[in-house]
């Protein structure tokens, strides 16, 4: 017999009248069925825990469960027959074939938050981060995931990218914002931070068309060329220093001339609402930039710009399609820590090419600038002596007053 007076939803993540820790569990089911339950010792086997079908996907079934810490057996009742999933760890138990998973805590570090009148004036603190994290976490059991799965999660999106164009990235409704390549840099710069956004697209009414992107990076190095160099330019020279006089500047900075100390011209980046979000994604990972304009060309007349089409837009567009059916890339169902990406720690998770970018509260500003250049970064963590993370600088931080 079954009881009836359980509520997983109710006990999840809080300390029972007994003193017994419970944590939320996910359970998948994607094997199909009419009607699939879970039981398991976590539960002493006396209820059957419904599971509900995954929107979308008619063979995955789940359900939440709050458990106690500890080593854990369970299977699934599918259509009257008990059963259990071989993709998941397994072993032969007192009901024969089970599942298993194990929930043990482990420390983890608090980070210590500052009160907001410690931060420097000049940095902004994100809310988040007056939150603080819970001092125990599940160290679940590692999902296990095969070669053919990852094999066909990257199969799964590259027909997705390969069969959907950049003028699926358009929204509704919204604006872009392009500059003429005779503004003043200074002005240029006071009008993306009017308008909230990082970069635009540059017109050169002279040529006709879009030539480049003016970015945060720009006024990085800009600072950076003040600050380090002692440029001698007046403030009159800085109201009136256009665009393309930067760009120019910056080719003979960078050392892209041509034998006769010229500077090459480069060819803007972009692509046409037709094209495949695979090759858009490919353009901006092998050309090393944040976005690449989305551009309706037609003879005879002026190029239409549509979008700037980032990774985290296609990712949006990724996630909005396996959004009811996550089961479908069994990639997603790994913790973040076991997938290489982002920067991390060595002793937090794989170990990086690169140290980690971090700077103390009482670093410089310039300092933090030749960071976000020199480690090709968006942003950095700003930490105390403890290293605790009190503050986050990013690209977008910077002033020009």
């Amino acid at each position: 017999m079954f009881a009836s007076d359980m509520n997983p939803a109710r006990d999840a993540g809080r300390v029972t009248t007994v003193g017994t820790v419970l944590f939320p569990i996910q359970f998948t089911w994607p094997h199909g069925g009419r009607s699939v339950f879970l039981s398991g010792s976590f539960n002493r086997w006396t209820e059957l825990v419904p599971m509900s079908q995954v929107e979308g996907c008619p063979n995955v079934f789940q359900a939440v469960y709050a458990v106690p810490l500890g080593c854990h057996e369970y299977k699934f009742f599918v259509d009257g027959e008990w059963r259990h999933d071989e993709r998941q760890p397994h072993k032969t138990g007192e009901y024969g074939i089970v599942n298993t998973f194990d929930a043990i805590p482990i420390p983890a570090e608090v980070p210590l938050v500052h009160p907001r009148s410690e931060i420097l004036n000049n940095m902004e603190v994100d809310n988040g981060l007056m939150h603080r994290v819970s001092a125990v976490t599940l160290n679940q059991a590692m999902p296990r995931i095969s070669e053919e799965d990852v094999t066909a999660s990257r199969h799964r999106i590259a027909v997705y990218l390969q069969g959907h164009t950049a003028y699926e990235l358009l929204p509704e409704s919204g604006k872009v914002v392009a500059l003429d390549v005779a503004l003043p840099v200074k002005q240029a710069f006071h009008i993306l931070s009017e308008q909230g956004i990082p970069l635009a697209p540059l017109w050169d009414f002279r040529k006709g068309k879009f030539v480049g992107v003016i970015t945060a990076s720009d006024f990085i190095l800009i600072l950076r060329e003040l600050v380090n160099n002692r440029s001698n330019l007046t403030e009159e020279e800085l109201e009136t220093h256009s665009i393309a006089a930067w760009k120019e500047g910056k080719a003979y900075l960078k050392g892209q001339v041509d034998g006769h100390g010229r500077p090459i011209p480069k060819e803007l980046i972009y692509a046409s609402p037709s094209e495949n979000l695979k090759d858009v994604a490919l353009k901006i990972l092998q050309s090393g930039v944040a976005i690449v304009p989305i551009i309706h060309l037609e003879d005879g007349l002026f190029p239409q710009l549509l979008h700037l089409a980032s990774l985290a837009g296609i990712l949006k567009c990724i996630c909005r399609y396996v959004k009811h059916c996550p089961a479908s890339l069994p990639i997603l169902q790994l913790p973040i820590y076991a997938i290489p990406l982002g920067t991390w720690v060595p002793r937090i998770g794989e170990s990086s090419s690169r140290p980690f970018a971090m700077l103390r509260l009482t670093a410089s500003l310039s300092s933090a600038l030749d960071m976000l250049v020199e480690a090709h970064v968006s942003s950095i963590p700003i930490v105390d002596d403890n290293d605790s993370l009190v503050d986050v600088y990013c690209r977008r931080h910077c002033n020009w007053d």
